[in-house]
């Protein structure tokens, strides 16, 4: 049930592919509360995925970027800027690491890879940001969300380099969350989603195994990619609008539990 939470924002989604992305169904749920936006990905990702059926569903305007590049990413803005004036949220769901494609374990990446994954997963968010400070592409008290993971506080030995872009991430959400803050009242989060079988995520290496153990270890279960939208879609409401700087765990409780007792049960002597 829509409550219009986003009537009359206007905003740029970073990263949705298909029907499993985190990013689609935040675009879903935007557009149901009220929410304007233009859809954007990598020109490859626009290849791979159905993005186009997304910008049908959704009202929507696509308009490929790399967000790793700042010329592609100074015609997005300006392409936002021609279209909306400002924009009141930007939602960043990217993330790739060679290393994980090509099956390299992380004590021996391939350092070229390596920082490919700190560009494309985590440096792409202070590129989006500095340019959209640059080009008061901001209204006030806009927000700005990016999807991270527990392994940037866990060890999860497949996660390989994809943790230290994710540790990277939250420190920049930091960072520049204070800044953005001082000068424009901007709002700079992330949200540690649960493990979610994306095409991305679903690259890991026991990726499957992540899922299980996480829903036997959170009191409540594994967070869906649409209760993500949802947390999402509070995020850029003005319901939330103190809360800056912060990693926000969305995982059914699995940050803060030692071990559950379906967990537990298994080591149990009978």
């Amino acid at each position: 049930m829509a409550n219009n939470l986003l009537s009359g924002k206007k905003g740029i989604i970073f990263g949705a592919l298909n029907e499993d992305s985190i990013a689609w169904k935040v675009a879903e749920k935007a557009h149901e509360e009220g929410a304007e936006f233009i859809l954007t990905n990598a020109p490859i990702a626009m290849r791979m995925g159905t993005l186009t059926e997304l910008a049908e569903k959704t009202n929507s305007e696509i308009f490929p970027a790399d967000a790793t590049s700042m010329e592609d990413l100074d015609n997005l803005f300006n392409k936002a800027i021609e279209k909306f004036g400002r924009v009141d949220f930007i939602l960043h769901s990217i993330g790739m690491s060679v290393n994980v494609r090509k099956g390299i374990h992380y004590t021996e990446s391939n350092y070229d890879y390596y920082m490919k994954a700190m560009d494309v997963s985590a440096i792409s968010f202070h590129k989006v940001m500095k340019l959209a400070m640059e080009k008061d592409l901001m209204n006030e008290w806009g927000s700005i969300l990016a999807l991270s993971y527990i392994a940037a506080q866990r060890v999860f030995p497949d996660y390989n380099d994809m943790a230290d872009a994710k540790s990277l991430l939250e420190s920049i959400t930091r960072s520049f969350g204070y800044h953005f803050g001082e000068r424009k009242k901007v709002r700079v989060n992330t949200i540690s989603q649960s493990p979610t079988p994306t095409t991305a995520g679903s690259g890991v290496k026991g990726f499957d195994a992540f899922i299980s153990y996480a829903e036997d270890n959170s009191p409540l279960g594994n967070a869906s990619a649409a209760s993500c939208a949802d947390y999402c879609v509070v995020m850029f409401s003005d319901l939330t609008r103190y809360v800056t700087m912060q990693n926000l765990f969305h995982d059914g409780g699995f940050s803060f539990t030692g071990l559950s007792h379906q967990v537990m049960e298994r080591y149990m002597k009978p």
